[in-house]
């Protein structure tokens, strides 16, 4: 079962700030981002085992759905379109954004499962899965990617399955951020304009 972490601390908040995506064109063509949870509930004999996954996006790349195969957010076709024109293929027609390593996505990972440090780090390893699946092109030369795993619990599961609920964890967390991020400093974001103080 999938769940939405929630909390508050999504969007333009902390790392999420300034954080944008599909960056290839230049910010004029940009989205916002953000941060982004989500949790995963195993079930059947694993019910009470819980993934939950935090992810500051900030990547050169697009976002894409991978519930629906569509893109949601990234590299916009001109400043005052909301039509995406595709980071990968521009790349490959030579498109470089001339940037340099400025971008990073960083997810973690917690567990309510007991884990050694190799079992952690191959929680990480496949909990990168959810970054493969979202977004495009990822692990760029312009790119910083990386997942870190923490285990705080001891309950018992198959290192396998918790790593496929690892990867669905960083995917939705990837979605909520771009999802959750108000449209700032001239940048779009899906969440429509921020909201006003009080």
């Amino acid at each position: 079962m999938l769940g939405w972490g929630g909390g508050g601390f999504e969007g333009a908040v902390g790392a999420g700030t300034g954080a944008t995506v599909g960056k290839i064109f230049g910010m004029k063509q940009a989205m916002k981002s953000g941060i982004g949870t989500f949790t995963v509930e195993l079930e059947g004999s694993l019910t009470g085992v819980r993934v939950s996954a935090m992810a500051a996006v900030n990547a050169l790349g697009d976002v894409r759905d991978p519930e629906t195969g569509k893109f949601i957010a990234g590299a916009r076709r001109a400043p005052d379109s909301m039509e995406l024109a595709g980071t990968e293929n521009a790349m490959k027609r030579g498109a470089s954004g001339g940037f340099g390593r400025q971008n990073t996505t960083l997810a973690v990972v917690a567990t309510n499962v007991k884990l050694s440090k190799v079992g952690a780090g191959r929680l990480a390893e496949m909990a990168n899965l959810g970054m493969e699946r979202t977004i495009f092109p990822v692990h760029t030369a312009f790119d910083g990617d990386l997942c870190f795993a923490l285990s705080l619990g001891n309950e018992t599961a198959d290192l396998n399955a918790l790593g496929i609920a690892a990867a669905e964890a960083v995917a939705g967390a990837i979605l909520q951020a771009v999802k959750s991020a108000p449209t700032l400093g001239g940048v779009p974001g899906l969440a429509g304009p921020p909201a006003k103080p009080l």
